[in-house]
């Protein structure tokens, strides 16, 4: 099988990738009303295909990110793994801004976000004690240590609601928790990959410290911004250098056939109406 590695990051980080043979695509997707658009070429003779998460010119907040729409696009694009790239807040002192974080678990605290490709009409229930490929993430992390980047390789990713930082009440309780980070994006994304038997992980830039730390003031936007433009560089050196250490081959890993026995509902009860819109991310165990 060969590798076709779908990117899910800020609006600009393409733009600042020479992909070979760019071209932008129109991707139609049964969960939207528009188009998704998906900018795909190559790098090092391995396929990538990138994707603004908030949209052009960073347009739409977290909760209003239409995440199976975004994961749908990849798929039907023909991607095999999806690497995302994201801000985060700090929750633990080794963890600092400007580090990296190889996100390995989730807590998930958002709500109202449409978090499943299934429903009333076909039923799904995927295993997601680990929703992170250990592989993929092992080549992430290396390859942004070869551009110079301090990694942590693994932590556990609280995400949030937002679009309001955390209270401190609510910083102190997530450490409390075991979390190490916190953002408002990872879920319901790696959720959805899951689903979608895309092999996720998450590399993640630290920005700012939350708001745990009782002496210093709570984070602010404008901090955020300004690391997030720092690291926006090192993000874009790793995916290069990630496709330079890519296996000629790729195996395969237990993501890819997430959905073997996952199905709770017989085909002769399954909505046709939803089996449809499914065609992309589960077409593979639909059609059996």
């Amino acid at each position: 099988m060969t590798w076709h590695i779908g990117v899910i990051g800020g609006s600009g980080l393409a733009g600042g990738i020479a992909l070979e043979g760019a071209e932008v695509l129109a991707v139609a997707s049964p969960f939207a009303e528009a188009p998704v658009a998906v900018t795909t070429g190559t790098l090092h003779g391995v396929r990538f295909s990138f994707l603004a998460r908030h949209g052009a010119g960073h347009a739409v907040p977290p909760s209003a990110v239409n995440y199976r729409a975004n994961v749908d696009a990849l798929k039907r694009v023909g991607v095999s793994d999806v690497v995302a790239l994201s801000a985060i807040g700090s929750l633990r002192e080794a963890m600092a801004p400007g580090h990296m974080v190889a996100v390995d678990q989730f807590i998930d605290r958002t709500a109202g976000r449409v978090a499943s490709f299934f429903g009333v009409g076909c039923v799904a229930h995927v295993s997601l004690a680990d929703p992170v490929c250990g592989r993929l993430s092992a080549l992430l992390a290396g390859a942004a240590e070869d551009v110079g980047a301090v990694v942590h390789r693994g932590g556990c990713y609280v995400a949030i609601e937002g679009p309001q930082f955390s209270t401190r009440a609510e910083s102190r309780m997530y450490r409390a928790w075991g979390a190490d980070v916190i953002g408002m994006t990872g879920m319901p994304e790696a959720r959805l990959a899951r689903e979608a038997e895309l092999p996720y992980a998450m590399l993640a830039m630290v920005t700012d410290y939350d708001a745990w730390r009782e002496e210093e003031a709570g984070v602010e936007a404008a901090e955020v911004f300004a690391v997030m433009q720092k690291n926006a560089e090192v993000a874009r050196a790793a995916v290069v250098r990630l496709a330079q250490v890519l296996p000629a081959e790729r195996a395969g890993v237990a993501a890819d056939r997430a959905l073997e026995f996952a199905l709770a509902t017989p085909a002769v009860h399954r909505d046709p109406a939803l089996v449809a819109r499914l065609d992309a991310v589960a077409g593979r165990v639909l059609r059996q």
